[in-house]
């Protein structure tokens, strides 16, 4: 049963960050992932905002966010953007280090999400690893296939991505395979 609280829209006290996000630069719709995004804190009111905007800029209107519940400060479910909400899914089951945006026009974009607290060159690497389009790394083993240490993960199995597959199984996968 949804609460009231949770079907309020909440809208973001500061002006959206210039996002640090690093995109396939074919826009191929047959990559593994579209890029990856390095977000500066866990707090989704101050971070997607500027996300969203860029992602609009690049792939088109995005009307949906789904992420997984392990490392956000907080879990708002309508987010204000832009004169228009944004749904934002927050999923146990959706991997680690994982972000997918739907847009009005069909697409889907797959993102790595690096943790705030990685080091530059370890975030850079990521990112431009996840951007590539023949990488064929999952965003959950990135880091570990760059640094070699699996990421901490905190919460059950199932928050951890542990028990997920790659890909959210509600959406159709756009690699064509």
């Amino acid at each position: 049963m949804t609460t009231i609280a949770e079907r309020m829209t909440v809208i973001s006290n500061s002006a959206p960050s210039v996002p640090r996000l690093r995109l396939e630069p074919t826009l191929s719709r047959n990559t593994l992932l579209a890029g990856g995004w390095w977000p500066r804190s866990t707090d989704p009111l101050a971070e997607l905002p500027g996300l969203i905007l860029a992602l609009d800029d690049r792939r088109g209107r995005v009307t949906r966010v789904m992420l997984g519940t392990a490392g956000w400060d907080s879990r708002p479910r309508r987010l204000g953007v832009a004169g228009r909400v944004v749904r934002l899914g927050w999923f146990t089951t959706l991997p680690v280090g994982l972000l997918t945006a739907i847009c009005a026009n069909g697409d889907r974009v797959d993102l790595l999400v690096v943790p705030p607290n990685t080091g530059v060159v370890t975030a850079q690497a990521a990112m431009a690893l996840a951007a590539r389009a023949a990488n064929t790394i999952h965003a959950p083993d990135i880091l570990t296939a760059l640094t070699g240490r699996r990421t901490p993960k905190a919460g059950t199995a199932a928050e951890r991505g542990l028990m997920a597959p790659h890909t959210p199984a509600a959406l159709p996968d756009r690699r064509g395979i």
